[in-house]
């Protein structure tokens, strides 16, 4: 694509703005009908012309007039026809001011509430193809402000911000949408969607004041309830007037901030709309009529108490706050009352951040498409299994220093307690009930936690190895390299995607490892025809005159084989100290690793380790891939 078109169609005004694939600046916004922030309204006029904007509001020749409809597009199937008419008429603006071309290599990005369901922005998106439009793809108004703020050079605040949970809240003319975001992936069940609150409230009143006030109160109502759209267009210089106060509040309560509207139905009527300290104060935290005689305060802050509520994980981090209405200091200061550990923001020209947002992700949802597919190229290779495999040795030596001494304490140790106890019979059942032990200790909840810190450190040098490969598929697409660095996940704990050591070391895997640290020890325990177990203690003086004896008669063979046999009489196996058992326990600590690491250069099981290879490989590969969509700021 060349260009990327992000459409904010609100349901009081709206915005177009536009990227080129190699722009450096911020998206450009569009000036439609002369206005960058255009009202969203439509008109049919008598000649079969289309108006838009606030044109469409007061032209005399008009037959149909329509404005506010977009609030009702999930209740009212007129309301999809309206927007249908005035997404043509944009659409139409666009080409005939040369700021689209028909046939450009392009796509449009139109915000929907976060709350709209997924059926809901498919019809949404059918109706601009209906229309027209080149390629339209939908997404949450919510999450084109977080790109917005990603984006912006003004916050700095980056890929950091996507790795922490973010709180969005949109306050629109009708609604105030709030979208819970973790790891910059929206949660569904954390958003808590739309909330009957917005702006147009205060314009509501702000222009119920004024015609109170007016002399001419009576008719002007009777040409508000004859001709809506002329209702509407006053609330639309209530709302200039209300913002233009709240941008500069300080000032405006010293001075007067008035304007008069011109209503030009039959005869022309001045309505003259005023605001001051009083009108501010009742609009944020007067009773209203429309909320069912609550403040605009106390609705937004239960808004927010309830989103609180609903967030099952960490609290937000940070709030960012869109919409015209996110200008009022008071919001800010609501939002840090019911967040007082989150950090809120807003921007310069909140009124653009979703437009912005939206050609952004265009250009976004492009580039990592690319970033993607290379990240499943490079997974797909056998580079990491490459990788993996120079270093699968040092992985077995510090799995054994781990794993002996634990293995000779909690399985050798009471296999011999049993053998005393006189719970095994015969030095020849040692060797099964020693296997039987140390596999099932290896399965125990305290190995695989033990085991933790040395796969840790091992993926380390193994991490390092693998940046070398994804650091260059960063930097091209303009990716932070730690996105994709195992090493920082590792060091960083309470980022939820990472590699689990735990299950990246699967003891099925190990047989071979198992199998000779098990012969390896039955060997040094047991060895000398059971001598080695026997031979301390005033037992040993006994168990030497024996043997000899047995070697005299029997030979040395037969005598092994009737050793390894016999019945010891439980009281001569009390002789055998346990503290001797222990010491040799110790000595021979040294003795299994030395003699693990000779099998492991001579008979190592070449299947086995290309399984543990292959395994680990792709534990690997799949932790890319999460950290992959991470980066991506998943747009659906």
């Amino acid at each position: 694509m060349e260009r990327y078109y992000g459409f904010d169609l609100g349901d009081a005004e709206s915005a177009v703005s536009y990227l080129n694939k190699d722009d450096t600046a911020a998206p450009r916004v569009l000036t439609v009908r002369e206005e960058k922030s255009f009202v969203t309204a439509y008109a049919r006029l008598r000649t079969g012309e289309l108006l838009i904007g606030e044109a469409a509001c007061y032209n005399p020749e008009a037959v149909e007039r329509k404005i506010r409809f977009k609030s009702k597009y999930l209740t009212d199937p007129q309301s999809r026809r309206d927007i249908k008419s005035f997404a043509a008429g944009v659409l139409g603006e666009l080409y005939m001011s040369g700021s689209l071309v028909k046939n450009e290599d392009c796509c449009f990005y139109v915000g929907c509430p976060a709350g709209w369901d997924k059926t809901a922005r498919e019809s949404y998106r059918e109706l601009f193809q209906d229309v027209g439009y080149p390629p339209v793809r939908i997404i949450s108004e919510s999450r084109a402000a977080l790109v917005s703020a990603c984006q912006s050079k003004h916050f700095q605040v980056g890929y950091d911000i996507l790795s922490k949970p973010v709180l969005v809240v949109d306050i629109g003319s009708s609604t105030t949408d709030f979208a819970y975001i973790m790891g910059g992936k929206e949660v569904e069940l954390k958003t808590a969607g739309e909330v009957a609150l917005g702006g147009g409230i205060m314009d509501e009143v702000l222009l119920e004041c004024a015609v109170k006030a007016s002399v001419r109160s009576e008719r002007i109502r009777e040409i508000f309830e004859q001709s809506p759209p002329w209702r509407s267009y006053c609330e639309f210089a209530a709302r200039r007037l209300k913002e233009k106060y709240f941008g500069d509040e300080d000032y405006w309560r010293e001075n007067a901030c008035r304007q008069s509207v011109i209503i030009s139905y039959e005869k022309p009527i001045r309505l003259p709309l005023v605001m001051d300290k009083e009108t501010a104060d009742h609009l944020l935290y007067g009773k209203i009529r429309q909320l069912d005689g609550k403040s605009f305060k106390e609705v937004f802050s239960a808004s927010l108490a309830q989103v609180r509520e609903r967030i099952q994980g960490d609290l937000p981090e940070l709030v960012f706050l869109t919409g015209g209405v996110s200008k009022l200091p008071a919001i800010r200061d609501w939002c840090r009352e019911t967040f007082p550990e989150a950090v809120v923001i807003t921007g310069t020209e909140p009124e653009f951040s979703v437009c912005r947002g939206l050609a952004w992700s265009g250009r976004i949802d492009e580039e990592l498409r690319e970033f993607r597919t290379q990240i499943r190229e490079l997974v797909g290779s056998s580079t990491v299994e490459k990788i993996v495999e120079r270093h699968i040795e040092a992985l077995y030596h510090s799995t054994v220093d781990t794993l002996v001494k634990p293995i000779l304490e909690n399985a050798a140790m009471p296999v011999f307690d049993r053998w005393r106890n006189g719970e095994i019979e015969r030095l020849s059942d040692i060797n099964k009930e020693m296997e039987k032990e140390i596999e099932n200790y290896l399965h125990t909840e305290e190995v695989q936690e033990m085991l933790v810190k040395p796969i840790t450190q091992w993926l380390k040098p193994v991490s390092y190895a693998i940046e070398e490969h994804t650091m260059p598929i960063c930097i091209l697409h303009g990716v932070p390299y730690k996105a994709l660095s195992l090493s920082s996940y590792l060091s960083i704990s309470d980022l939820d995607i990472r590699v689990d050591a735990k299950d990246v070391f699967a003891v099925e895997e190990l047989t071979w490892m198992i199998d000779t640290i098990i012969s390896i020890l039955v060997g040094l325990l047991c060895g000398g025809s059971g001598v080695a177990l026997i031979s301390g203690g005033i037992s040993g003086i006994v168990a030497g005159a024996m043997i000899s004896l047995m070697i005299l008669v029997l030979g040395k063979e037969k005598m092994e084989e009737a050793v390894m046999n016999m019945v010891i009489p439980r009281p001569m196996r009390k002789l055998v100290p346990r503290g001797y058992f222990m010491s040799r326990i110790e000595r021979i600590s040294d003795e299994v690793k030395s003699s693990f690491y000779k099998s492991l250069e001579k008979d190592k099981n070449e299947a086995i380790t290309k399984r543990l290879v292959d395994e680990i490989s792709q534990q690997i590969e799949q932790c890319l891939m999460r950290m992959a969509e991470v980066v991506e700021i998943p747009l659906g």
